[in-house]
C-alpha cells in the first residue's frame, strides 16, 4: 500500500492550491496533500504553482509584483468553476492554521524562486517560520526541484524531512549520488521515468519513493505492486483503496 497525496489539494474537484481544494481532503478522508509555496513582493509566502497568475486567477500579474493586500482583489476560483468565484490565493499562514484545525499532513513544495539568492533565502526562512507553528503531531515533508535550495532548507532546518523532486530529464544515472549528498528522506520522481527495476534500486538504497502525478488507477496499481511508497494524484478521493 502507499501514501496518497492530494496533488495541489483535491485539484480534480476544486481549484488547485486553494483552501477549498485542501478542505475537500477533509470531506473525503484524505489526510495528506501536496501544495506549492512561493513569496509575494512583500515576502508573504503563498500557495501558488506558477509565477504568472494568468492560468489560475483572473489576474495577469506576476506573483512577485503583488502584495498580501492585493490578494483580496484576485479571484482564484472561477477559472475552475463558477461556484468557486471569490476564492482567494491562500497564504501559508492560513494553510498552517487549517492543518492544525483539521489534522492534515502536507508535502510542501518550495518553488524555485526566479528573483535570485536573496529572495530564495527569504522564501526558505518564511517557510521555516510558518512550519514552526505546526502542531507537533502534524507531519510535513518539504520538497523542491531546486536541489540547491532544498539543501539550504535542510541546513537551516535539519529537523524537517525532505524529498528531492525529479523530472524525467533531471533523473540521470547519478541520481544516487545526488540524493545521498542532499541527505533527503525521499525521492519524488516523475511517473514517466519509473520502471520496476528503478523502483527496486531506489528502495534498495533505502529511500521512500513518491511518484507524481498518477491519475490512472491501473498505473497506480502497477506502481504500488512494484513497491513505491506514495502517489501524488489529482483524484486522491478515488485512490483510497491504495492508501496505507
Amino acid at each position: 500500500m502507499a501514501r496518497i497525496f492530494a496533488h495541489r489539494g483535491l485539484s480534480g474537484i476544486a481549484p488547485e492550491n486553494t483552501l477549498s481544494a485542501i478542505k475537500a481532503c477533509c470531506e473525503h478522508n484524505v489526510t495528506w496533500f501536496e501544495t506549492d509555496v512561493d513569496i509575494l513582493a512583500d515576502g508573504t509566502p503563498v500557495l501558488m504553482h506558477d509565477t504568472s497568475l494568468a492560468r489560475t486567477t483572473n489576474s495577469t500579474k506576476i506573483l512577485y509584483d503583488i502584495t498580501q493586500e492585493d490578494l483580496k482583489n484576485i479571484d482564484a476560483g472561477s477559472w475552475f468553476n463558477e461556484k468557486y468565484r471569490g476564492e482567494k490565493i491562500p497564504t501559508l499562514a492560513e494553510l498552517i492554521d487549517l492543518m492544525n484545525t483539521e489534522g492534515l499532513n502536507a508535502n510542501i513544495e518550495i518553488k524555485s524562486n526566479e528573483q535570485g539568492a536573496e529572495r530564495s533565502y527569504q522564501l526558505v526562512d518564511a517557510v521555516i517560520a510558518e512550519l514552526e507553528r505546526l502542531n507537533p503531531e502534524r507531519e510535513v515533508l518539504v520538497s523542491s526541484f531546486n536541489h540547491v535550495l532544498l539543501n539550504e532548507f535542510s541546513r537551516r532546518s535539519p529537523r524537517h524531512k525532505t524529498a528531492a523532486l525529479f523530472t524525467e530529464q533531471m533523473l540521470q544515472p547519478d541520481w544516487l549520488s545526488v540524493v545521498q549528498m542532499l541527505e533527503v528522506d525521499a525521492i519524488h520522481p516523475e511517473d514517466s521515468v519509473m520502471t520496476e527495476k528503478l523502483t527496486q534500486q531506489m528502495r534498495d538504497a533505502g529511500y521512500d519513493i513518491n511518484v507524481w502525478t498518477v491519475n490512472s488507477r491501473s498505473r497506480a496499481n502497477e506502481l504500488v505492486n512494484w513497491g513505491v511508497t506514495g502517489l501524488f494524484t489529482d483524484y486522491a478521493h478515488l485512490m483510497s483503496d491504495f492508501s496505507s
